[in-house]
């Protein structure tokens, strides 16, 4: 009889019974369909902020460790003899440790970086499932296959967590030694920084013309023969050709300056050897207690005795434009001598910008007040006593007469400017 006949058959025969299974089977769709429904808002909210590579690792995982957990139904009932009840409580005791042992891995991976003991659990839990699951195989293919899902399952798990090992902390476990990158680089055939292919050839060139440089200087030195002397300018003359040539080397100031830098390295390699640096364990030496702070009367006599013998002329009458042109100029050949620690002299500003000396010593006496010029000036005054500080030379001359020469201005002018 076909199904439809049963059924049919059972209804007209017991229709109560048929209601009530009714009722019983709309009850549990609906409540099959809020129970999904339910299921779907949290998965949706469990995976909202979540990677899809995430998602699908665990996706994947699950269904590698339920084919783990089918091998050790079958196991625990056809060797262990397990059976009803008993067979179903005590199946799967090995892939809910693997779980545990990776939920623990991950918590100590947030907490403490490092997967720690829980981590090499998994792995072993994982091998012994697949181990016992395998061992009830009916042929080969299905021992291979049942060993394969459990370490799959582990292999996801552990790409997982060094992602987010990487995510944590930024890097990874280990850098190896030997990488394709590193093999690249080591023949030649890779760059290991940034640069472009121009750069670097522009760059190789450059060396090649700083040691032929060298190596003419040394057989010079050394008094060699005059035809290796010839060969040796030769090559120079070769390299240097090419690098003229090719990377732009007469026109272009910055391949210059890396020339003569490199230059520069070479012929003082011997001066490494005559270096004191400092021992970085020893003790740092006492530093002598600071200066008293430069009086307001003292400041008067940061003059200049060069500017004495300036004879001052009177200044012209310009337009606004051009005076405002002037001040321009002027505050910006200041504030680039102020940057390199240099207090510019009256006579400094007017002849650098051609204004007379009168006008320039009215705007040094306004910005040599600000902070940055007021700064360089008293520590000129604190250094006062030392032959040549490198930036502010000082004079020491008799009491009466004693003058400070730091790119001042004349004693009249302080006056005036003050």
């Amino acid at each position: 009889m076909p199904p439809i006949d049963q059924i049919t058959a059972f209804v007209s025969a017991h229709p109560v019974g048929t209601a009530i299974i009714s009722v019983i089977a709309l009850v549990l769709l609906v409540l099959t369909f809020f129970a999904l429904r339910a299921l779907i808002r949290l998965f949706r909210r469990w995976a909202a902020g979540r990677p899809t590579e995430d998602i699908l690792t665990i996706v994947a995982a699950s269904i590698a460790t339920g084919v783990s957990a089918q091998g050790m139904w079958r196991f625990s009932g056809d060797v262990l003899g397990f059976d009803g009840p008993l067979r179903l409580l005590l199946f799967a005791f090995i892939e809910v440790a693997v779980i545990t042992s990776a939920v623990r891995a991950r918590r100590n991976m947030r907490e403490n970086y490092s997967a720690g003991i829980d981590g090499i659990a998994v792995w072993v839990f994982t091998s012994l499932s697949a181990v016992l699951s395998s061992m009830d195989a009916r042929s080969v293919a299905e021992a291979v296959f049942r060993l394969a899902a459990p370490l799959v399952a582990a292999w996801l798990w552990e790409r997982g967590m060094a992602i987010e090992r990487v995510r944590i902390t930024g890097r990874g476990r280990i850098n190896w030694r030997l990488t394709p990158e590193r093999v690249l680089v080591r023949v030649g055939l890779a760059e290991a920084s940034d640069r472009t292919a121009s750069e670097v050839d522009a760059h190789r060139r450059l060396t090649r013309v700083a040691l032929a440089a060298k190596r003419v200087r040394a057989l010079r030195e050394a008094g060699a023969s005059d035809r290796k002397l010839r060969a040796a300018m030769a090559r120079l003359d070769k390299a240097m050709d090419q690098a003229v040539e090719y990377t732009g080397l007469a026109v272009d100031e910055k391949r210059q300056e890396a020339l003569l830098s490199q230059i520069g390295a070479l012929y003082n390699t011997s001066a490494l050897i005559d270096l004191a640096p400092p021992v970085p364990w020893a003790p740092e030496p006492e530093q002598a207690p600071a200066a008293a702070a430069l009086p307001a009367a003292a400041i008067a006599e940061l003059i200049d005795d060069e500017e004495e013998d300036v004879a001052a002329e009177p200044a012209p009458v310009v337009d606004t434009a051009q005076r405002a042109a002037q001040l321009r100029t002027a505050r910006q050949y200041w504030d680039q001598q102020i940057a390199r620690k240099y207090v510019p002299r009256a006579a400094d500003i007017a002849q650098e910008v051609g204004i007379p000396l009168l006008v320039a010593k009215e705007w040094r006496a306004l910005w040599k007040l600000e902070p940055q010029a007021y700064a360089l000036i008293e520590a000129a005054y604190r250094e006062h006593g030392i032959v040549d500080t490198g930036t502010f030379p000082a004079i020491e001359v008799p009491e009466r007469e004693r003058v400070l020469v730091v790119n001042g201005s004349a004693a009249g002018a302080a006056a005036h400017d003050s």
